[in-house]
């Protein structure tokens, strides 16, 4: 009975405390509990601090992730040497013992034949570092593979007129003994693309086209590459090794000797062309004096006018050790 009256006590006190609240209590500001509040603190506390977890190797590997496909930017073939005025340009320490290069996308330079191999010559005591092929003067000549023409240079005692492309697949071709440049320095070139006009200049007895196939720097045998009896490259990767780079792949004299028996027969049907004697152009072709420039030699100014040295020095009354003055006179004919 006691209890009972506590209870209903308790409860009555707590209806009037209710009823008789203020109207002001609509705009108390209400707390959290102090035990939230705690709550609250533990959880900020326990936080895991970002800026000492995110470090740059994670921040690489989820890049890495995020890119998997996305391959590294290419080196670029056209830098190094690219300045430079030598056919071997390379520093050739740098070059690795091997490497597969894919010479799948190629076009013959000519359809001419092997005249002269690869290989060193006794009788000039040196190392033929290409491969002679037959041409007529004024000939087309073809780039192997798409690239850039770095050179495009006369030498008088040894390439004549000469063009060298550096080639995407990292290869680099030198055309020798021209007649007439089609291209520049800097110009890109795609493989079949009319390139030169072939000829006989410089140190060349008879008109063929000096081809080279360069690996930075080391003069591989065109015949490893390239079978030239058949027009075709021998597979559609070559791999570069030092230790074999100078080794021809299934060089064949008979069948190459056949393809020169086609080449003549053909060369027969052809109707003649006129002779494509100077580097640049045809203009002094049939001229009948020149006029000495700074720089010409009596084997230059022949060369660009269809001419011989001997020729030009008995029309002249002078021998071929003569000084030659820029502004002097020369008879052609």
């Amino acid at each position: 009975m006691y209890c009972s009256k506590i209870l209903k006590l308790t409860c009555t006190f707590a209806l009037a405390t209710l009823f008789m609240a203020p109207a002001s209590a609509q705009t108390t500001v209400y707390r959290l509990p102090g035990q939230h509040n705690a709550e609250h603190q533990d959880l900020i506390a326990g936080q895991i601090n970002v800026k000492d977890q995110v470090k740059a190797e994670a921040t690489q590997q989820l890049m890495d992730n995020f890119f998997t496909e996305e391959e590294e930017p290419e080196f670029d073939i056209y830098e190094e040497g690219w300045g430079s005025q030598r056919v071997n340009c390379y520093n050739e320490k740098d070059v690795p013992q091997t490497r597969v290069i894919n010479v799948a996308n190629f076009a013959m330079p000519c359809d001419g034949y092997v005249t002269s191999p690869y290989g060193y010559r006794r009788r000039f005591r040196r190392m033929h570092k290409g491969i002679d092929l037959k041409v007529q003067t004024g000939d087309t000549v073809y780039a192997a593979f798409n690239g850039k023409v770095r050179l495009t240079k006369y030498e008088r005692r040894g390439y004549g007129y000469y063009v060298v492309i550096r080639h995407e697949n990292e290869l680099e071709t030198v055309y020798g003994h021209l007649s007439k440049f089609l291209v520049e320095p800097d110009q890109y070139v795609k493989a079949g693309d009319p390139i030169a006009l072939g000829g006989n200049t410089g140190r060349s007895f008879g008109s063929h086209l000096h081809f080279e196939t360069r690996f930075m720097g080391y003069a591989i045998n065109p015949s490893a590459i390239f079978d030239f009896a058949n027009q075709t490259v021998h597979t559609d990767e070559y791999t570069f090794d030092k230790n074999t780079f100078t080794h021809a792949r299934d060089f064949s004299p008979a069948a190459n000797a056949e393809h020169q028996r086609r080449y003549m027969a053909e060369q027969s049907k052809r109707p003649k062309k006129p002779a494509a004697t100077s580097g640049k152009s045809n203009k002094n072709k049939s001229a009948r004096s020149y006029t000495v420039r700074k720089g010409d030699s009596l084997s230059r100014i022949a060369s660009r006018n269809g001419t011989t040295v001997k020729n030009i020095c008995r029309l002249n009354g002078i021998t071929s050790s003569t000084t030659l003055r820029p502004g002097q006179k020369l008879k052609l004919k």
